[in-house]
Order: C-alpha cells, then structure tokens, then sequence
C-alpha cells in the first residue's frame, strides 16, 4: 500500500518480501561508510532488521523508513523517511539509494515529499537530519531540502560526531 507518491515514485511499509533489497542496501559501501555495518549478512539477517527495526517502528509510531521504489515498474532504489531517534529532540529524515539510482534527484524528489507528509499528515513541526561529517552528497540534499547546518553533535554509546540540520537553525 503506498504511503507517498511522487511524479516518479512510490513510497510504502516495508514488508518481509523486501529482504533481497535490504540485504543489497545494508551491504553498500556507502551505507557501511556513513550510516554504519548494521550486521545484515543474510536473508535471514534482512528478515530480523525488517521486523525487528522496521516494522516495529511503524507500529509504534505509525511512521518510520519507507521502500521507495520506481512508480513505473515497481523497482526498489532506496529507503526514505522519517525516524525518531532517543538522542534527538525532534524526529528526523533518513535515506539511502542504491548506487544506480544516485544523481538522478531520486533522493530530492522522495526526501520533499516525505518532508511534506512529515508535517501535513503527522503534524511534525520541525524535521531535522543527521549525516556524517564528510557525508558530501547528504550534506548537499539536506540544504537543497531548506536544512541548515546547526552543529556537531557526539552520538550516544560511540561518540561518534555527526551533523545536525535543522529547519529551524537556532
């Protein structure tokens, strides 16, 4: 069932038929780089990260990280939506695409409407994200997206320092 649609794209819940992908994306060196080795090595692995991560989290809080895929041929290229973290104040976007779908404004175009849905339909008033420093292509969506830098901040339990963009640079 589709949550958002876009002139290219549809985003919806993740179910356990989406393991093959999740495994492809969670393995991507970018991923590994900048969002980190979440351990998914198996289909088996990607079924756990879909239940136990994903899915709970749209039952908990009736949003979370959505399939994006092609609206054409139902092809999936990314993940896109809204998390909310422990350590933020505010919930914030995520997303990641596979390497074959980056720089075609795919992440743009899903990013701007989960951003519009955020606050129309769940009532966020402030949408912020996190990148890693060094995170260029991210760091260059979250402005086009209107994010502004607002600081370095330490993530619990590793310290590792991430960006925070926010909509309302304070």
């Amino acid at each position: 069932m589709k949550i958002i649609e876009t002139e290219r794209l549809a985003l919806r819940k993740l179910s356990i038929e989406d393991s093959p992908f999740i495994l492809e994306l969670l393995n991507d060196p970018l991923w590994l780089r900048f969002i980190g080795d979440k351990g998914v090595r198996t289909l088996d692995d990607a079924r756990s990260y879909i239940v136990n991560g994903l899915l709970s989290m749209y039952e908990l809080l009736g949003f979370g990280l959505f399939l994006t895929e092609l609206k054409d041929n139902h092809t999936p290229i990314g993940l896109c939506g809204l998390l909310k973290r422990d350590y933020l104040e505010d919930v914030d976007i995520g997303f990641a695409f596979l390497p074959q779908f980056r720089g075609k404004s795919y992440a743009y175009e899903a990013a701007l409407a989960v951003m519009e849905y955020g606050r129309t339909v769940l009532g966020q008033k402030h949408i912020v994200a996190i990148t890693s420093t060094g995170n260029d292509a991210s760091t260059k969506l979250l402005n086009k997206l209107g994010l502004k830098f607002k600081e370095i901040i330490s993530l619990p339990g590793n310290n590792e320092q991430v960006m925070l963009f926010t909509s309302n640079a304070q």
